[in-house]
């Protein structure tokens, strides 16, 4: 029996005979004559000979052992049972099939190597990226020695392609399960070991100082000779190349070195650990500058500024989805490394570089150091056309004092929903100056309306009053109104009326004729079919319907999102939602009405401002006790207070009920709420109705009169009787 030490490599051997390579079966004939001649050359009895006394019974190693040994050739001694053998040729089998149908996933990925090692990592050009100038072994595949799946990642920092391959068949779950429950399997063990860093020393990297080409490279980027020295930037000679050495040190102690050709070809030392460069410049300072590359921070020392750091891998090509957690956060652990010298700052200016891939990398940096002590800054131009990209074509093109300068006027970075006024200035100069023309609200086309009510932009105006008092007739003939002034389009979510009849009310406002040739038109002349032609497309180009063809309810976010595209398709300018009660107010159980109807009107107000679009939301009253037929309340809408709450606008529609107060076709607008006074005020406006056209004209001075002394004789009668 040879001795225990060389039992692994036998084994190893072994199982590699097995697999069908004879260079290593000769091998253990060469090295152990009499075990190979106890097992008359058989692999299984070779490798049950060597290991003494029974075969292991671990599954990776079964997997090897392709052939049933004849029962003469077996050694005395314990015997594997015939189903464990069976069972280790199926898995063999399986196993080929597996590895087979991964290398050819593999290939169609672009991934290719001559020779591929199981169970570890192997090395190989990305098809992606190329490995970029240099072409980089940047991609690392591995391969389970079970043939159960592949997985790749470039490491890259403006590639990053990773992704992984499984034979058919093989389930997702499945393959959960062995990774976990197998605690043996290299790949695990890759994944959960701590990683281990090389410990560079000076000495074995060769530097030199730079040589007199070097100097002058760094001249014609305005870097002086002492700031190279400052800053340890040697040279050496790398893949038989002189290169320029950028050393990352820690406490001045030797850390990484990344390696640049002239060409602008980067390379580093490999397996040493991720630092900032020029990280002891940093140590408990307040403000922090930090770069894309080495030669941007060396040109901010050209400016008078130590205090900053590059970064070691370059930028993104754009912005993550998401944040992963520090453990996962493989492409900034730099920001990890460095954690401790960079909490001590109150500030940090991000001066990455101007293209897009610098800008995403400004966004990296701010998530994970936190926006709200990030500053930016805003590169010049340095010519009539172009801008400066980075800090060293500044202090090239403009000189130290420029660079300097852009430090100093750095901003804030944003953050979502956190503005200053400064940024909306634009926007308070045009209000103030009126450019746009509807900073002063839209006419409504009854005068008497206008010292009220005007119709603004982006706010919501909630309509209420009695059934059968004209709240849809009035809100359609002030639509009218406000397109023959300025020409909005509308879209209409009107869920009690038919499209037909709907039609036809907006047409004979139109028109100013009746649509039939009815009692209710009287003597006056129909519309003809000329003008119903033409009626028509004033319609089409006015008005979008929102209307639900099946038996569901729509909901509020359904009918906003039909809004939104009615907005952007074609250019709507005020939203109708006709009434509240005919939509899908179907809410959580832990949610009552009150909180629900503040949910849903905030969603209203939030497309209004966004959108720029006015919307009007017809709510019905809940049932009236005791009514003496006068105007109801705001309050008394169903559902909540929180309609006259939130809403920018509270109007009631109420029609005459009593022939001794008046005409009958009086309307009386009731202005509940203003919220802006630039627009209008609290007060009541007097209309009539026009029953053959749907028109609302001016009330006469003598009528409104006698409604407003009727009305004040019911209050008192009503405060008598309490």
């Amino acid at each position: 029996m040879p001795p225990r030490p060389y039992l692994q490599s036998i084994l190893l051997m072994a199982a590699s005979a097995a697999a069908g390579d004879s260079a290593p079966l000769f091998s253990v004939r060469r090295r152990f004559p009499a075990a190979f001649a106890a097992a008359g050359g058989h692999r299984t009895c070779l490798l049950h000979s060597l290991s003494g006394s029974r075969l292991p019974k671990r599954a990776v190693l079964a997997c090897f052992f392709g052939t049933t040994p004849t029962p003469e050739a077996l050694p005395a001694g314990p015997v594997v049972p015939p189903s464990s053998n069976l069972r280790s040729i199926e898995e063999t089998r399986a196993c080929k099939e597996r590895m087979g149908q991964l290398l050819e996933k593999l290939k169609n990925e672009g991934i290719s190597r001559k020779r591929w090692r199981l169970g570890a990592f192997n090395r190989t050009l990305c098809p992606m990226c190329k490995g970029g100038s240099s072409e980089e072994l940047s991609l690392s595949v591995f391969i389970s020695s079970d043939g159960l799946n592949a997985t790749w990642n470039c490491f890259r920092a403006t590639c990053g392609w990773k992704s992984y391959a499984q034979p058919d068949g093989v389930s997702k779950v499945y393959q959960a399960k062995r990774d976990t429950g197998n605690e043996t399997d290299q790949g695990v063990k890759a994944n959960h070991a701590v990683k281990t860093h090389r410990k560079l020393r000076e000495e074995d990297l060769c530097l030199k100082p730079l040589c007199d080409e070097l100097v002058t490279f760094f001249s014609e980027r305005m870097i002086s000779p002492e700031t190279l020295r400052r800053n340890n930037v040697s040279q050496r000679k790398w893949n038989n190349k002189l290169v320029i050495a950028f050393t990352y040190r820690r406490d001045n102690v030797l850390v990484g070195c990344k390696y640049r050709e002239l060409p602008k070809k980067f390379s580093q030392e490999r397996n040493t650990e991720k630092i900032l460069y020029g990280l002891d410049d940093i140590k408990q300072a307040h403000d922090v500058i930090i770069v894309e590359g080495e030669i941007d921070k060396l040109s901010m020392e050209e400016a008078g500024y130590r205090n900053c750091v590059s970064v070691p891998d370059g930028a993104p090509p754009q912005v993550s989805d998401k944040l992963p957690d520090k453990d996962h956060d493989k492409k900034y652990q730099y920001l990890w490394n460095c954690k401790e010298y960079l909490d001590s700052a109150s500030r940090i200016i991000l001066a990455t570089d101007a293209d897009p891939p610098g800008q995403a990398l400004a966004e990296e940096l701010a998530r994970r150091l936190g926006k709200e002590r990030c500053w930016r800054v805003s590169w010049p131009k340095k010519n009539e056309t172009e801008f400066c990209k980075d800090a060293n074509e500044v202090l090239m093109f403009l000189g130290p004092q420029a660079l300097k300068k852009v430090i100093e006027g750095a901003e804030l970075y944003p953050i979502r929903g956190l503005f200053n006024f400064r940024d909306f200035f634009p926007e308070i100069d045009s209000y103030y100056l009126g450019i746009r023309g509807d900073e002063l609200g839209i006419p409504t086309g009854w005068k008497c309306m206008d010292e009220l009510y005007k119709v603004v932009p982006g706010e919501l105006t909630i309509v209420t009053g009695v059934p059968n008092s004209g709240k849809s007739e009035w809100i359609d003939a002030l639509l009218c109104n406000i397109n023959d002034q300025c020409g909005w389009k509308f879209v209409l979510c009107s869920m009690e009326n038919k499209v037909r009849d709907h039609a036809r009310k907006l047409l004979e406002k139109h028109i100013k004729k009746p649509f039939f040739d009815a009692r209710y038109g009287g003597s006056v002349e129909r519309m003809s079919e000329d003008e119903l032609e033409v009626g028509k497309e004033w319609l089409n180009e006015t008005f979008h319907l929102i209307r639900c063809e099946d038996d569901c309810l729509p909901s509020i976010d359904w009918v906003l999102n039909l809004a939104k595209a009615a907005v952007l398709r074609h250019g709507v300018r005020g939203l109708v939602i006709d009434p509240y009660n005919e939509l899908d107010h179907q809410r959580p159980s832990n949610q009552n009405e009150t909180e629900y109807v503040s949910q849903i009107l905030t969603k209203i107000k939030r497309f209004a401002q966004h959108h720029s679009c006015h919307v009007w939301f017809v709510a019905h009253p809940r049932q009236l006790h005791n009514w003496n037929g006068g105007p109801p309340n705001m309050y008394d809408i169903s559902g909540s207070a929180h309609f006259i709450n939130k809403c920018d606008n509270g109007i009631v529609i109420h029609r005459n009920r009593d022939p001794d107060a008046g005409p009958m076709d009086v309307v009386q607008v009731c202005m509940k709420k203003v919220r802006n006074k630039v627009i209008g005020q609290i007060g009541d406006a007097f209309l009539t109705y026009d029953r053959i056209t749907g028109e609302y004209k001016e009330a006469d001075e003598a009528i409104v009169a006698k409604v407003v002394k009727q009305q004040m004789r019911q209050k008192q009668t009503m405060h008598h009787h309490r």
